[in-house]
């Protein structure tokens, strides 16, 4: 799963741009040129998402992109993000048990942090899942 999440773009009357995500109503930035604008709505990606997930929030699968432009969490959001996707909907308890670890230490998974590849690895293993991971 690709966890990148699309975006509008508008031009203001008075100069710059307007970022608005389109499954994020929260979510929502403005840079004086697209290049400051597109950095900027990586960066409120996720502070927002982040949010949701230490509150413990829903936060919405991305939708097809759709010809937008997108914008990528950064690595610790994203690692907590493939965790919580990849459960589908499973107790905690579950991925808890299929690692052999405690409910605290699968919880940390789904939260942003620093996890290790092999946290992460069996976290994958134990939801059926491979880690793989790409430079883009």
């Amino acid at each position: 799963m690709n966890i990148a999440y699309s975006y509008t773009v508008e031009p203001q009357p008075e100069g710059g741009y307007l970022v608005q995500f389109v499954d994020l109503e929260e979510a929502f930035t403005e840079g004086e040129t697209l290049e400051q604008a597109a950095f900027l709505a990586a960066e409120v990606l996720t502070g927002v998402l982040a949010l949701r997930l230490e509150r413990g929030e829903d936060v919405p699968p991305p939708s097809p992109a759709e010809g937008r432009p997108v914008a990528v969490p950064d690595a610790p959001v994203q690692a907590a993000l493939l965790v919580r996707f990849a459960q589908q909907g499973k107790p905690l308890s579950e991925l808890a048990r299929a690692m052999g670890t405690s409910w605290p230490a699968a919880q940390r998974l789904t939260r942003p942090g620093n996890p290790t590849l092999k946290q992460l690895e069996r976290a994958a293993a134990a939801l059926g899942k491979r880690l793989v991971l790409a430079l883009e």
